[in-house]
Order: C-alpha cells, then structure tokens, then sequence
C-alpha cells in the first residue's frame, strides 16, 4: 500500500513536472477551491476559469510557494486573486455588480458567514452576528480571505477608502463587544 503524500511534497512534485501528484493535488483541493470561490462569485463559469488558472499557474510554476506555508491557503490566496483579475478584465465591471448584486440580495448564508457564525471563542460570535453586513462583508474580505484594501475594494464594488473605514468601524465595534 502506498502512502499517502503531503500537500507540500504534492506540490514541489507538480512543480518539478510530476503529473501524478498533480492530479492528485488538483483532485484534492479544486472542488473545495471552486466551491469557496462560488461563494465569492455568482459566475459559475467564470469561477471555473479561475480555478483552471490557478491549477495552470501551480503546474507551470508561475505560482510561487513558500515552504513553510500552508497549501490550502496558497491555493486560495492565488485563487481569489486570479477571481480578482478576472473580474477587472474585459466587461468585467458589469459582471462584477452583477454577480455582487446576486451575492446580496440572496437568502442563505455563505460557508464563511455559517463557520463566523459558530465560532465559539468567548462572545465573538455574538459579536460579529450583530455586525452590519457591510461591515462583516469587509472584515471577511481582509482578514478572512487576506486580500489587500485594493482586492477588497474590487471585490465588494466599494472604494479602498471605504473598505478602510469600514475595516476600522468593524473593528471597533467588535472590540466594544467584546470588552
């Protein structure tokens, strides 16, 4: 029986042209990478573009690893900045808003807002339940997904100046809720 390999050593294989542990990386993690962009875009077909680039740029070798880092947030910090790219390219302004648009006037909950929502560390989940939507929108965009005030800014359709002041009013407000 064969054992199973570690992201990291999947990852240096793929990028030394092994096509095995690629295919085994891509089998790994492309269905929850597409599934945590969905929640991010209403494109579906743009959020499989997306995740074919960002395999792409793994085997090409376009995307750079850290070692010491964790995989699965690699993975998702070059995904959510190639959905960036790819929402500021051609028409994508429209498709932008409009995806935006989808994402919040639906009902349900996103994955990220359920986990925030469960989290138990002292009354945090309390705390950020009682956030504004556009306060938690801007605090998951930074700190959850760590994209940049500028990524964030295209991402929500809002000027940076206004995703730092929303960052800071979310944090204030959590920090008053919590003391």
């Amino acid at each position: 029986m064969r054992e199973t390999r570690s992201d990291g050593e999947l990852l240096r294989a793929a990028a030394d042209g092994d096509r095995r542990a690629f295919e085994e990386l891509y089998r790994r993690y492309a269905p929850w990478l597409t599934a945590r962009l969905r929640g991010r875009c209403a494109d579906a077909g743009l959020v499989d573009d997306v995740v074919q680039e960002t395999f792409l740029a793994v085997w090409r070798g376009t995307a750079r690893y850290r070692e010491d880092g964790d995989v699965a947030g690699w993975l998702w910090r070059v995904g959510s900045r190639r959905l960036i790219d790819a929402l500021r390219g051609d028409g994508a302004r429209g498709r932008l808003r409009q995806a935006l648009a989808r994402l919040r006037h639906r009902d349900e909950a996103s994955a990220e807002e359920r986990v925030l929502a469960g989290v138990e560390h002292g009354d945090l989940a309390g705390a950020l339940v009682r956030l504004s939507p556009e306060l938690r929108a801007v605090l998951q965009a930074t700190v959850i997904d760590g994209l940049t005030t500028r990524e964030a800014a295209v991402l929500l359709g809002i000027p940076p100046g206004t995703v730092k002041t929303r960052a800071l009013r979310a944090r204030k407000q959590l920090r008053e809720a919590l003391a």
